[in-house]
């Protein structure tokens, strides 16, 4: 694979499907802990690239400010991938950067995470953008994820998404020192920019 041909976030026919064709929490537990990183969506076994140096760099800094904003405050808990979130039981996912208030709807468990967390960031890249907009946009909002985040490296930019129901409200995109105005954290005062840091090398 030469540099000019990247790899996405898609379904993993080469993992042998459990005989009703559909994967449950129990399955996705069977495999392998050297297998790689799996995700499971729906039922449906997907297989994530391994993220970048960059994806790496910029996920630390988003924990970094997280971890002293959240868990150094007493505030809850801060968590980055790989760590197993169950949704439902034919939902498994890794998230970036996963945030549990005290409070929380989520319960954490020896092994995982169970329940919707309060806050859900994904790091996008080019494999992983569509995944994280759409399939996993959709089990968030479904689980009751209350707010998710999607940070663009490539244009060092944040989504916020804030649950409405049963489905997320786009509120803007932030950048720059702009400061994202979140309900989950009503008190972050960090300015964009600095999630992202120097990751232009």
């Amino acid at each position: 694979m030469t540099t000019d041909i990247l790899p996405v976030a898609a379904p993993a026919p080469h993992v042998p499907a459990p005989p009703s064709g559909q994967w449950t929490v129990a399955d996705y537990e069977q495999l392998p802990s050297d297998a790689g990183r799996f995700e499971l969506i729906n039922g449906v076994l997907r297989m994530a690239p391994a993220p970048s140096p960059q994806h790496q760099t910029i996920t630390g800094l988003i924990f970094f400010y997280l971890f002293q904003h959240i868990q150094l405050a007493g505030r809850g808990r801060v968590f980055t991938a790989p760590i197993d979130v169950e949704l439902d039981v034919t939902t498994v996912v890794q998230p970036d950067v996963v945030v549990i208030l005290h409070g929380s709807k989520a319960q954490i468990t020896a092994q995982r995470i169970v329940g919707p967390p309060d806050l859900i960031v994904e790091v996008v890249s080019p494999g992983t953008a569509s995944y994280d907009r759409r399939e996993k946009r959709d089990r968030y909002a479904a689980a009751g994820v209350r707010e998710y985040w999607i940070a663009d490296p490539g244009h060092r930019v944040v989504e916020l998404l804030t649950l409405e129901g049963s489905d997320y409200r786009a509120e803007h995109v932030y950048r720059g020192k702009a400061i994202i105005p979140s309900v989950v954290l009503p008190e972050w005062q960090t300015p964009t920019e600095l999630l992202f840091g120097d990751t232009a090398a």
